[in-house]
């Protein structure tokens, strides 16, 4: 018989990091493994073509310690195609992310799904005879106070898209 051994330490926190970055091949390759080395999870990545089609914007939200989060963005920042990387936890930013939410549900128990996704400005984007698609956007805690209002209702699929940031004002993203 084995025993489990508690955790110990303090829990990893959540980041989110911005890289302005060269749209070629390899980037993100690199880019993953700063994170991996320094033991970092990246639990999401959204990469998209900046303003300007040469470049890329890459948003990542990881968690790890954040006592070695510094280095990690100077690391990132001496790369070769990364023009510039800012950590924007704790930033006056605007975030968003979209979810996609698929029940299984018979008709009688419509009426309830359907408040609770007018409760958080979700829409239906599909109906079936025994299923329904909800979108739905806004603050990751949001999306997961949503979510886990609709666990028992038969959640079949989840999509996430990763989290969307800006810098508010005249800062850099």
């Amino acid at each position: 018989m084995s025993t489990a051994q508690p955790l110990t330490g303090p829990a990893p926190s959540i980041h989110t990091i911005s890289l302005f970055v060269n749209n070629k091949p390899g980037v993100l390759v690199r880019v993953a493994l700063v994170f991996s080395r320094r033991a970092f999870n990246l639990e999401s990545l959204v990469v998209s073509p900046a303003a300007e089609g040469r470049f890329s914007r890459m948003t990542i939200v990881c968690s790890g310690a954040a006592e070695a989060l510094g280095q990690v963005v100077k690391q990132l920042a001496k790369l070769i195609d990364v023009v510039h990387a800012v950590d924007h936890t704790g930033d006056a930013s605007y975030e968003v992310e979209i979810a996609l939410v698929k029940l299984e549900c018979a008709l009688d128990k419509r009426t309830e799904i359907l408040q609770i996704a007018e409760h958080y400005k979700a829409r239906v984007v599909d109906y079936g005879p025994e299923s329904l698609v909800l979108q739905a956007y806004g603050s990751s805690e949001k999306l997961d106070a949503l979510i886990e209002l609709l666990r028992p209702f038969k959640l079949t699929e989840l999509v996430r898209s990763g989290k969307l940031l800006m810098a508010r004002g005249k800062a850099v993203t």
